[in-house]
């Protein structure tokens, strides 16, 4: 019997319906969201997503702004239009979209926003919370794959996790929410040897690399929860995630699928910061 597909569409359209009723209620009382994207270059698929971002908060009631720059900006012009950022009542969230130019020192950018406005959740102080189990502004795509696993019913604690991939964005921080909700948690990278003997050990299986098809059937135990944040092409040019779908549906107890899974948790989580940050800061003021 085939795997259950955990659908994030489905999902995040609840968190989004229910994100709109909170922003009508903020509305009421003189206060609304606003969201502003920094996006460097002209890169395709950044343009693509930061595009999705902006359509989804006009649509909830959130105000966007996307500031774009050029590849030759300066990076103290950089921080200086973040540090703007930081002090304009106005706005509550403030994303950095990737990739930046390799002279935008990613660190120092992602440390120059306000932590209260942090609303990717990359800042050190945040990724700190993260660790400690304490409340902050979650990385959206993590705390979006933590929202899915939510929806199964199955329970974290326990259970033995494998993530593969190590980066600050997703790796690192998925596998601290999970180290939290008290699963057994193994992490791999590319230098792992015998990758499958430890992926066929997960009850829940996190694949965060970027590369086609890696996950195979036989690395997948049966039963297991498989988690497909990767976003690649394959040969013929279609989307596809780091997962063999279409085999590995066949053992698994629930896959998200390429595209249709991560993707639409990762713009609903954003959508959740942005509106938490904005009452944190609206409280604040």
């Amino acid at each position: 019997m085939a795997g259950k597909i955990l659908s994030g569409k489905k999902v995040a359209d609840s968190i989004l319906e229910h994100a709109k009723k909170e922003v009508q209620v903020l509305k009421k009382k003189g206060i609304t969201p606003k969201l502003v994207v920094m996006q460097v270059g002209d890169d395709p698929a950044s343009t693509i997503y930061v595009n999705k971002k902006h359509k989804t908060c006009v649509e909830i009631g959130i105000d966007s702004e996307i500031k774009k720059f050029g590849t030759e900006i300066k990076y103290t012009d950089f921080l200086v239009e973040i540090g703007n950022l930081n002090k304009d009542k106005k706005v509550h969230g403030i994303l950095v979209q990737a990739p930046l130019p390799e002279h935008l020192s990613h660190k120092m950018v992602y440390e120059t926003i306000d932590v209260q406005k942090d609303v990717d959740g990359f800042h050190p102080c945040n990724h700190g919370k993260n660790l400690l189990g304490k409340d902050g502004l979650q990385p959206a795509t993590p705390k979006g794959i933590m929202r899915l696993l939510e929806e199964t019913g199955i329970k974290i604690e326990g259970k033995t996790a494998v993530v593969i991939g190590r980066s600050n964005i997703v790796g690192k921080p998925i596998a601290l929410m999970l180290i939290n909700a008290g699963a057994t948690t193994t992490v791999c990278n590319s230098k792992t040897k015998n990758l499958g003997n430890i992926t066929k050990e997960a009850d829940i299986l996190i694949s965060a690399v970027g590369k086609a098809n890696l996950v195979k059937k036989n690395m997948v135990k049966k039963g297991a929860i498989v988690i497909d944040v990767g976003t690649n092409k394959n040969k013929k040019g279609k989307l596809c995630g780091d997962v063999d779908f279409e085999n590995v549906k066949e053992i698994a107890g629930w896959i998200t699928p390429v595209p249709g899974g991560v993707g639409p948790m990762t713009i609903a989580s954003l959508i959740e910061n942005t509106i938490k940050a904005c009452k944190v800061l609206e409280c604040a003021n």
